[in-house]
């Protein structure tokens, strides 16, 4: 027996957790993003050269690592999930892989088994559940061109939103068009559209004004609590299908991902419509991260297969 290595790949850096035979963490640490979806190759590989140079740092040699398990974005695209799997092949690790979605990992870590619900709003948002009888279901997580509601993405494009209303009289008495201009370091609206719509210019860039709301929303700035109202009735819509679907309509929910742990006024306006409709359901903070889950995922496949 070995070490086992879980890795969560989110959206701007990948989180990595080393553990002894006895699942004990020995050594955290993080690299560059891993996200395929909208990720450039030469970057994630180098994210990946950095990643086994400290496991190995650590463990000594590939070959002193039992499992790894990486839980990942788009991974049901099967080119994503073969681009994850040559990364690490590439990098010389021979042994025992898992490559899993990222969501399931966060349900494991959050839960400490897969059963449960989550709800992840981060760079983008997801919902996922496993119920008692192993049925399990997923809403969200498709990607900021057609979904991730809720996420830190969609907050910062509707703090944009309303800074361009705001230049062409739309929208007034907001301080939000003065924080974006600030953070961003630009004074112009044209300057702002330029940026936004600068090829250089990610997902990610766009979620970093996602902070923006919860000042605005302190000095009352009604534009912000409505934004804030609203990405958390989105969050909620996430919720309802797994919810119902797998017949879990009370307990504990966990939540991941910087918007909900680090907005208080998104998670408020969720537990508001959470409450109202199903009153014993509770959110509640994980009881690990997602990478500790993809730890406990591969010492479970260790067990079953008699190995741990």
């Amino acid at each position: 027996m070995g070490y086992i290595v879980g890795i969560d790949g989110g959206g701007t850096k990948t989180a990595v957790t080393i553990a002894n035979e006895h699942i004990e963490i020995i050594h955290r640490f993080t690299a560059g993003a891993i996200n395929v979806n909208g990720g450039d190759k030469l970057a994630i590989a180098e994210s990946f050269r950095q990643m086994f140079a400290e496991i190995e740092t650590v463990c000594g040699s590939p070959n002193a690592v039992a499992h790894i398990c990486i839980g990942a974005a788009g991974i049901s695209n099967p080119e994503v999930s073969a681009f994850l799997q040559q990364q690490v092949r590439d990098n010389g690790y021979p042994g025992k892989l898992t490559i899993t979605g990222d969501q399931e990992t966060a349900l494991y870590g959050a839960q400490q088994a897969l059963e449960g619900i989550i709800v992840i709003a981060g760079t983008g948002s997801i919902c996922f559940g496993v119920n008692k009888q192993g049925q399990q279901h997923r809403t969200g997580g498709f990607g900021h061109l057609i979904d991730d509601e809720g996420s830190g993405y969609s907050i910062g494009r509707d703090l944009l939103s309303a800074l361009v209303q705001a230049e062409d009289g739309r929208l007034s008495g907001s301080i939000i068009p003065g924080l974006v201009y600030e953070q961003l370091q630009l004074r112009t609206v044209q300057e702002v559209i330029g940026y936004v719509y600068n090829k250089q210019t990610t997902k990610k860039d766009i979620a970093k004004l996602a902070p923006i709301l919860t000042f605005a929303c302190e000095h009352g700035d009604q534009q912000a609590l409505e934004i804030a109202k609203r990405s958390g009735e989105q969050l909620f819509k996430l919720l309802v299908p797994v919810m119902e679907r797998l017949d879990m309509k009370d307990g504990a929910i966990a939540i991941a991902g910087s918007v909900l742990q680090k907005s208080p006024y998104v998670k408020q306006a969720l537990e508001r419509q959470l409450h109202a409709h199903y009153p014993k359901a509770e959110l509640k903070l994980p009881l690990a991260d997602a990478a500790y889950g993809a730890v406990l995922l591969a010492a479970s496949k260790l067990s079953e297969a008699g190995e741990l």
